[in-house]
């Protein structure tokens, strides 16, 4: 017989047992860590300028030993299966179709994406060709720096782009998360530079100085112009701190009118309407006219469109009706805090200014956000202190107040929460605007809104909306799930904005009689002007209708 083991006396049965089990816990953890998927990296792309339908390659990691249900995209576009030449898990071999436009490079394995590389397409790449006659397109020659982040500004030389912009612009490529199949070609976007971000600096024939618009992505740079657009020119938008995202696109087709009865006039007389249109934004694109029952008499000033009408008679009822269609896009944004360096001298300092809209000199307001930020310095964390306050401590109601007793009752409707915030943000030095426009429910119901977006130096607008994100809204609108998290920094796509900042209009007859219009769907301040003889009239503004909604 076997000698009977013992145990040695100093570690117990009990021991040996989580010592097994810790053993095999770290196993197990081992074996799922490398079981996971990495993210793919790629290192460096060859050729980095090259033409479509040639072969380049990718070299990295974390590709995988085979391709399986990976592929590669290029400005949103994937080659066809038979385009891949070699997959190894650092080493990619593909070509892509001709069709394709330059763009970045993405790898895409077992849902992870990689970081993205630049890829040019050589026939698009600008050459100054021997012998070639001068024609009147915009043509770049160069552009300083090639590589900038959101508000820098840019330095674009060239010759015919026109003594001065007139209806010229220059457009830097913009993308958005799409949730369709890879393989669907798609036509590539452009956003304009922004006269929001004050983003056209000086124009000339030969020199164009702009600031990067946000929303730009790395890829085509180009210069449209009445006379043609230029060769495209590849630009790097880089030193973000942090990402942006643009998904869940709604289209809406968006019907409004204003009808008016005239019950007193003698001629001359002229009664002007100041229309605004659905406002052009990096979140909310391609707004296009679907109808209009009369021309204006100034197509599009600052987002507005003036109608003139002339001449009306006692019984006269004159309406004007305008239908858009408008892509509307959600946002996400992940900052990075500590990378953030906020510059003194902002281009966007016009937007920490007091006005009459926003008190943010009213000593109450100043010492509000004094105490709220404390000894916090980074404009990020500043704007989410202030946000936070609003969405814990003031009831948002529909009794509508002012903004300095909405600070002394803690009460705010959407409006004067909107305004306080912004207040508060210019207050403490960050630059911030309120949006007005409508929310937009299941059945197509819409709700006058109003939200926020301050501006942080390289990186761009950021959403907030501090009563969505109190949870303050109508049962029949959706507000997503954990809302005070969500809607700083983030913003749904179940809204129409019709105006970004105030909208300042000046008059068009020095005896004329204004009409404003507080707490409307857009904040500008002039709705309506008679002039003349019209001594007694009423006006109509009906609601934003919602007559089609498409959800992609």
């Amino acid at each position: 017989m076997f000698p009977r083991l013992k145990t040695p006396q100093n570690k117990t049965t009990r021991e040996m047992r989580i010592n097994r089990f810790q053993a095999i816990y770290t196993i197990v953890c081992a074996l799922l860590i490398s079981c996971a998927p990495k993210i793919p990296v790629i290192q460096s792309i060859d050729p980095k300028i090259g033409a479509m339908g040639e072969e380049i390659t990718l070299t990295g990691k974390n590709f995988g030993e085979a391709r399986e249900e990976s592929y590669v995209t290029i400005a949103g576009i994937a080659p066809t299966n038979s385009s891949y030449q070699k997959w190894q898990d650092n080493i990619i071999k593909v070509k892509f179709p001709e069709s394709s436009e330059s763009g970045l490079v993405y790898v895409h394995v077992k849902g992870k994406k990689s970081n993205g590389v630049l890829f040019s397409n050589s026939a698009a790449v600008p050459r100054r060709i021997e012998g070639e006659e001068p024609g009147l397109e915009p043509r770049i020659i160069s552009v300083n720096p090639v590589t900038a982040a959101a508000g820098s500004l840019i330095t674009i030389t060239g010759n015919n782009f026109g003594s001065s912009r007139e209806n010229g612009g220059v457009f830097f490529s913009w993308d958005f998360d799409s949730p369709s199949s890879p393989f669907i070609a798609r036509e590539p976007e452009f956003i304009e530079v922004s006269d929001v971000e004050f983003g056209y600096v000086s124009w000339n024939a030969r020199e164009i100085r702009v600031r990067l618009p946000d929303g730009a992505v790395s890829g085509t740079l180009e210069i449209r112009t009445p006379r043609g657009k230029s060769r495209p020119f590849f630009f790097d938008a880089g030193g973000r701190q942090g990402t942006k995202a643009f998904k869940d696109k709604r289209s809406y087709t968006v019907h409004y009118s204003v009808d008016v009865r005239v019950t007193e006039a003698t001629r001359p007389n002229t009664l002007y309407l100041w229309m605004p249109k659905p406002v052009i934004s990096p979140s909310q694109r391609n707004v296009s006219l679907v109808s209009q029952s009369a021309a204006p008499f100034v197509e599009n000033h600052r987002g507005v469109s003036l109608f003139k009408i002339d001449n009306l008679g006692p019984g006269s009822n004159p309406a004007i009706n305008l239908s858009f269609n408008v892509e509307v896009y959600a946002q996400e944004t992940v900052v990075r805090p500590q990378s953030i360096r906020q510059d003194d001298a902002s281009p966007l300092a016009a937007y920490i200014q007091n006005s009459n809209l926003i008190p943010a000199g009213d000593p109450k307001i100043k010492t509000l956000a004094n105490a709220i930020a404390g000894r916090e310095r980074n404009p990020y964390q500043k704007a989410r202190l202030f946000y936070e306050w609003i969405t814990a401590e003031m009831k948002i109601t529909d009794a509508p107040t002012n903004i300095i007793a909405a600070v002394e009752q803690k009460k705010a409707d959407a409006y004067t929460a909107a305004l306080l915030y912004c207040a508060m943000m210019r207050a403490g030095g960050i630059p911030c605007i309120p949006v007005a426009g409508v929310l937009v429910n299941r059945s197509g119901q819409t709700l006058r809104h109003y939200w926020t977006e301050f501006w942080i130096d390289g990186f761009g607008w950021i959403p907030a909306d501090p009563v969505m994100g109190a949870g303050a809204a109508a049962d029949s609108f959706v507000i997503k799930q954990e809302p005070a998290g969500y809607y700083f920094g983030n913003l749904d796509s179940q809204r129409i904005a019709f105006s970004r900042g105030e909208v300042v209009l000046s008059q068009m007859e020095s005896r004329g009689r204004l009409v404003s219009r507080p707490q409307s769907y857009s904040l500008q301040n002039i709705w309506e002007e008679a002039a003349g003889g019209l001594e007694s009239y009423s006006s109509l503004w009906g609601d934003i209708t919602i007559t089609g909604i498409y959800v992609q």
